[in-house]
């Protein structure tokens, strides 16, 4: 087996589960090959499998190959796209090269004329017109298309309206498929606005076209038109499964570059994709270290400043994802290169692509330099951006409380590890320092388990999350953050989760955060809570359970605590041991023939007519994750009672 070189063999080791391209290249830094992949970390694995079968061609290709570069992408059709950009831009040695020079197809929107029509087309012309794409689907593109032209009635005729007119519609226009601009029998105020809804809805604005197709639709049906209604409700199925253009190559054949920022405390990434005449060719990176106390805006001010500033080649704008420091001042030292900052649409899409791209690398780099085990999630690097910590959240805690009637008053702690739980670390406790006589304080009991939890953890010099999470409101977050205080742990990154309206309360924060409900930084928060929630009340429900079943011990005479102890622990409840027999009870310690006969008569006395129920939850009872699996309870506190 050929030996791996270091540098591939570094990367091999911390490859993403995700679909991007490779690139394979050579000591001089030649691309040999460039391939695509659903899964990288599988597909770039097979090549230094010893026993995969490989052809004579690929074991030429890694006898040269001695680096290793790989670009993350949101899916497979987007991996397909770039790789065909790639390969036409560094015509690598071991690819196969086309002769041909055909290319995806693109949605063609002729605005540029009175009367614009839509069309597809495989060249991307300078002329004015909108293009999108391209779509790797040409069967589904077409029948989409359809679908849009059925919908918005636009025109399919190549008259040059309104310099060429003819003398009567078409047979679209008696088959409803268009509603004959041509004879005047629909204006051009009409006509354009149709053409903006076919515009939106292609810029990735489909929810308002859906909305006034889906009132058309009611319309239909009010006037007792039931064929116009059926056509426009198949309209509207169609309209929600249409392909999404790819953003791998942007058809306005522009020059950008589009940076990309990732950070985790004192390490950041910045990428940077190279798009040149529109085709997405090229990725740079670059690692900042020792940025403690600086901000992001910083960051990429001093990036921009030295590394961008003093490059060769500079396009005429650069997509950043938020305002960098002295941002007035940088644009004048970077002119004529002008920089945006996109909210939404392609070039935000591009953004978004760049940043995973980033925190595709500086995981790599936290992996190789063996500050972490595991690589994060994207959801973990949401929550950081979305909260405005400096270091992103891989571990984090969440705390919640459970009582039933003011008794059984308990706390659990939930521990997740890169966006996933980690079990081992979940620890349940009684609240001791509420009397249950005087009925339940959240506050408080909070208090007790926050304090309690992160005193053991510091007497234990275990290490420290780097989010604490709470399940409630502002009067939760505030007993919390007390108890942070008492233990100099203040600066500890705080929230809290309200459940009624979902809101993210930020000690320090007057307002509270609303995120979108499909962020995925709000889907991790909720599943912290939610599995510290389940934690807290299965915790509880065992707590009553043997409560239970030691008062009804405490009534059988002759059975002392030792006894009791022995009782649950062999049978585990009270309709356990009423079930046993005289001989299963007599091995137990302390007990003979005839104090386990005695046993059973009193407990058959004491329920004479009552049948067996299921046996209850023991203490060494299971429960179920989410995922359908069966885990052991949550360690509880080694202090607290049975």
């Amino acid at each position: 087996m050929r030996t791996v070189p270091e540098a591939i063999s570094q990367k091999l080791a911390h490859l993403p589960d995700t679909p991007g391209v490779y690139l394979w290249k050579a000591a001089d830094g030649t691309v040999l090959y460039v391939g695509k992949a659903k899964r990288l970390r599988q597909r770039v694995r097979s090549y230094v499998a010893s026993d995969v079968a490989f052809t004579s061609k690929t074991r030429v290709l890694m006898d040269h190959a001695v680096d290793l570069e790989t670009i993350v992408v949101p899916s497979e059709e987007h991996a397909l796209i770039l790789e065909h950009n790639l390969i036409k831009e560094h015509h690598p040695r071991f690819n196969v090269m086309l002769r041909d020079d055909k290319t995806y197809p693109y949605v063609k929107v002729t605005v540029q004329e009175p009367y614009p029509r839509v069309l597809v087309t495989r060249r991307v012309l300078d002329d004015g017109a909108r293009y999108y794409g391209p779509f790797t689907d040409v069967g589904a593109m077409r029948h989409a298309l359809n679908v849009v032209k059925r919908v918005f009635t636009v025109r399919s005729c190549r008259w040059n309206m309104p310099a060429e007119m003819p003398e009567r519609a078409c047979l679209d226009f008696h088959i409803k498929r268009c509603k004959g601009p041509c004879i005047g029998a629909q204006s051009l105020a009409d006509y354009r606005g149709m053409i903006d809804e076919v515009v939106a809805f292609l810029d990735g604005k489909p929810d308002e076209v859906m909305r006034r197709v889906r009132h058309r639709m009611e319309e239909a049906s009010a006037a007792l038109d039931f064929e116009r209604a059926a056509e426009l409700r198949d309209a509207l199925r169609h309209l929600e499964r249409f392909e999404e253009p790819t953003i791998i190559v942007d058809v306005g054949g522009h020059d950008r570059d589009v940076v990309g920022f990732a950070r985790d405390g004192d390490d950041a990434c910045v990428t940077l994709l190279k798009v040149r005449s529109g085709k997405l060719l090229a990725r740079d990176q670059r690692f900042l270290e020792q940025a403690e106390g600086e901000s992001d805006a910083a960051v990429l001010a001093a990036y921009l400043a030295a590394s961008y500033r003093a490059a060769s080649e500079r396009p005429a704008e650069v997509l950043l994802p938020f305002a960098p420091e002295d941002m007035d001042v940088l644009e004048p030292a970077l002119r004529p290169t002008r920089l945006l900052i996109p909210q939404r649409g392609l070039k935000r899409e591009l953004l978004d692509l760049a940043e995973k791209n980033a925190r595709h690398l500086l995981e790599e780099f936290k992996l190789a330099e063996d500050e972490t085990e595991e690589r994060a999630g994207d959801p973990v690097y949401e929550l950081g951006r979305a909260l405005g910590t400096t270091k992103i959240p891989r571990a984090l805690v969440c705390f919640d409380n459970s009582t039933a009637q003011g008794k059984d008053n308990v706390g659990a702690v939930v521990w997740f590890e890169n966006g996933r739980p980690r079990r081992s670390e979940y620890r349940t406790m009684r609240v001791k320092s509420v009397d249950e006589a005087g009925g339940p304080d959240d506050f408080a009991s909070m208090r007790e388990v926050v304090e309690r939890y992160f005193r053991r953890r510091i007497d234990e010099e275990k290490p420290l999350p780097d989010l604490v999470v709470i399940d409630g409101g502002k009067g939760q977050l505030s007993a919390a953050h007390e108890a942070l205080e008492s233990l100099a742990l203040g600066a500890l990154p705080l929230v809290s989760l309200a459940k009624r309206e979902e809101e993210v309360f930020v000690f320090g924060r007057a307002e509270a955060l609303h995120l979108s409900r499909r962020s995925p930084a709000l889907r991790l928060l909720q599943q912290a809570r939610d599995e510290a929630h389940r934690t807290a009340v299965g915790y509880n429900r065992k707590r009553r359970t043997m409560r239970t079943i030691t008062s009804a011990l405490l009534e059988i005479p002759g059975v002392g605590p030792t006894k009791r102890r022995e009782l649950l622990r062999a049978f585990g409840s009270v309709d356990g041991v009423r079930a046993a027999t005289v001989e299963q009870i007599a091995t137990l310690k302390g007990f003979s023939a005839k104090s386990a006969s005695a046993l059973l008569d009193a407990l058959k006395a004491s329920a004479p007519d009552r049948p067996h129920a299921a046996a209850p939850e023991s203490a060494a009872s299971a429960y179920s994750t989410p995922d359908g699996s069966t885990v052991p309870a949550a360690p509880a506190d080694p202090d607290a009672a049975p």
